[in-house]
């Protein structure tokens, strides 16, 4: 799960974008369910770099390298907040307590699982309780969560840096991974109930996440709109960030507003950062298939991940690192596609997944729900670069530099997207036996079967031996 942790919104309006979100991400991590995060798609003779790039493009390791620095920074405002230590010593303390933190892994994935369900419930509890003080306005929520408004400056921007923060690459790739770490039948029935069980269990981790999001845009529309604001709390409602929101609740919970806000804080930072590194490990095995001790992946991925939030909280101080967190979401958004669109192509084609492949209504619809998410991210990517270069103080020269630039690496942005959308691909996972070779579509072979009364959702499901049997990451 993963909770948006950037600055609270201005208005309640903005709860409609929590909601579209979290329906996106409901959707993208269904069709993630079916598939396993391992170069299944390439031959097992291809080099790892040739099946990583086949599958995911290099955006995508990219856009893991920028994930961590909103989640390090997140969790070392809530230390600044509770124990008022400086935010790049927080950053240390951050990365020092999740190598700790994934020691849990020694003893079985649901016990990690379990910590941080523990994390994203007392996160949960901090955000209600909040709500429950300040008492928002029912059907100035309820209007805001299904009237789609872009208010304000920078609204646009927000809204593309929340989808970024619901629907990421890297849990596309977890949520599939998890399944192996379930005890499934290689069988009919076995995978339509373990589809079914986490359709639920993802079904149920999202509805979360977008309640505790409507908490905290609905606990800083309430606050920010109220009318009986000071000069000062105005003033910090005009930029909010995440180490000045806890003035928010000061006027009902007095001293102990930062406490209740640093806890959540922390919480949801903590549990960020360990599903991103756990993330990551399931993607450099499966993909790039390098095997590393569990200590050395940990460390190395930490230290990668700490550098930038280091040195932003450094130069920058609080500020530069609020906008880390904003920039590293916008950043995961643009870089959806490259995980999104071979997501789909593979869990839509009946050569890979074979009478398991999305239904015609899922595909229809997922790939609405795709281009939609894309074009909205090239065309903001588009016109806030052309706003910002006519707009902007630098002389000409520097202008056409910049232009000449960042122009051919937009195109080329796109012409990826459009190769990825495009690109054939032959191989075939799936393998039907004769009596199932006649039969292309997945759909006609399952009618085919129960008109024939074959009824055995026990038999075996005939997948390439050398996929059956991926092991789980260490």
């Amino acid at each position: 799960m993963e909770i948006e942790r950037e600055a609270p919104g201005s208005e309640k309006a903005r709860s409609w974008r929590a909601n579209a979100a979290a329906a996106a991400a409901a959707q993208a991590q269904q069709v993630s369910k079916t598939t396993k995060p391992d170069g299944g798609d390439q031959p097992m003779k291809e080099p790892a770099w040739k099946r990583f790039l086949a599958h995911v493009g290099p955006g995508f390791m990219v856009s893991l390298a920028y994930l961590d620095p909103g989640n390090f920074i997140g969790t070392a405002f809530a230390f600044n907040l509770l124990f008022h230590i400086p935010v790049w010593v927080g950053v240390l303390i951050t990365g020092s307590s999740t190598l700790l933190l994934l020691g849990l892994q020694r003893y079985g994935v649901r016990k990690l699982e379990f910590l941080i369900s523990m994390l994203v419930f007392v996160m949960a509890a901090c955000f209600f309780g909040e709500l429950s003080f300040v008492k928002p306005p029912a059907v100035d929520v309820v209007k805001g969560l299904f009237i789609p408004r872009l208010k304000g400056d920078g609204a646009t921007a927000d809204a593309i840096a929340l989808l970024g923060a619901l629907v990421m690459p890297h849990n596309l790739f977890l949520h599939s991974a998890l399944v192996l770490s379930r005890k499934t039948p290689s069988s009919v029935r076995g995978i339509k109930d373990a589809c079914r069980f986490f359709l639920y269990e993802s079904g149920f981790a999202l509805f979360v996440a977008l309640l505790i999001n409507i908490a905290v845009i609905s606990v800083s529309g309430t606050v920010c709109f109220s009318g009986n604001l000071s000069p000062e709390d105005a003033g910090k409602c005009s930029d909010l960030s995440l180490d000045s929101s806890s003035f928010l609740l000061k006027n009902v919970l007095g001293r102990s507003s930062s406490i209740v806000y640093g806890v959540a804080l922390l919480a949801s930072g903590q549990s960020s950062t360990i599903t991103g590194t756990y993330s990551g490990q399931y993607i450099m095995q499966g993909f790039l298939d390098i095997r590393m001790k569990k200590w050395l992946r940990n460390l190395m991925t930490r230290c990668i991940a700490i550098a930038p939030s280091l040195v932003v909280s450094i130069i920058g101080g609080s500020s530069g690192a609020g906008r880390l967190i904003i920039i590293a979401s916008m950043i995961l958004s643009f870089e959806l596609p490259f995980a999104l669109i071979p997501l789909l192509k593979f869990s839509s084609s009946s050569s890979k997944m074979g009478p398991h492949k999305n239904s015609i209504y899922i595909i229809v619809f997922s790939w609405l729900l795709g281009l939609m998410i894309i074009g909205i991210n090239m065309y903001f990517l588009s016109t806030s670069f052309v706003g910002w270069l006519v707009h902007n103080s630098l002389p000409k020269y520097a202008n056409v530099l910049v232009g000449l630039l960042v122009f051919p690496l937009m195109l080329v942005y796109v012409v990826a997207v459009i190769y990825l959308t495009f690109r054939k691909d032959t191989v075939v996972t799936f393998v039907a036996d004769s009596a199932q070779l006649a039969v292309v579509d997945a759909e006609k072979a399952n009618k085919a079967a129960a008109a024939a009364g074959d009824d055995d959702d026990d038999r075996p499901v005939p997948f390439r031996q050398d996929l059956a049997d991926i092991p789980l990451p260490e």
